[in-house]
């Protein structure tokens, strides 16, 4: 009997699919980001960005060549990933940072791991060759052990440099090789 009732509770939990974001999940992305800036220490912002913000950011990260992402689950928003330049200067062109923020109720369902797992596949067939994670927070568990179980290992932290809600914040760096990595040359002829 508690075989059948694991089975059922199993196959009621909705269906995750990833998709390209689009400017219409703007309100969604906003509703996830937004706790992440007011209450957390994942995010050194200190205001919320509103809508026409966030939509900015966005079209910034695609204009830019980046993926950005959003994971449903029931019909709804239920996290958002993104890949951007991890530094401006020409010799940081094959290294890129990531961002993933999923929905309170949606996390510990596999929505993070999908959705950096796929943003690593996609950035990987761009010809990226180094992801970067930027952890706010050493105590991050959740962000750490996912980046670890995609395949990151920590490269620093950088002690106390963040202050927020009246506390100073550590940032754990994080590094992922994509494709070839550092094995070869990314410039072809």
């Amino acid at each position: 009997m508690i075989a059948k009732f694991r089975r059922l509770a199993v196959s009621a939990q909705p269906t995750l699919s990833l998709r390209p974001a689009t400017s219409a999940d703007i309100p969604a992305i906003t509703a996830i980001y937004g706790p992440n800036v007011r209450e957390g220490i994942a995010s050194f912002e200190y205001e919320v960005p509103d809508e026409a913000e966030m939509g900015r950011r966005q079209s910034a990260v695609l204009a830019a060549g980046y993926p950005y992402l959003v994971a449903e689950m029931g019909g709804a928003v239920a996290g958002y990933a993104y890949a951007s330049a991890y530094r401006s200067r020409p010799g940081y062109r094959f290294a890129c940072e990531n961002s993933v923020y999923v929905a309170p109720p949606a996390q510990g369902k596999g929505v993070g791991k999908a959705l950096l797992t796929r943003l690593i596949d996609d950035c990987t067939a761009l010809g990226y060759r180094q992801m970067i994670a930027v952890i706010g927070n050493l105590g991050n568990h959740g962000s750490i052990a996912l980046h670890r179980a995609t395949g990151f290992t920590v490269v620093g932290v950088l002690p106390s440099i963040g202050w927020k809600l009246d506390r100073w914040v550590d940032c754990v760096l994080m590094q992922r090789s994509l494709g070839e990595g550092d094995t070869s040359s990314p410039i072809r002829d």
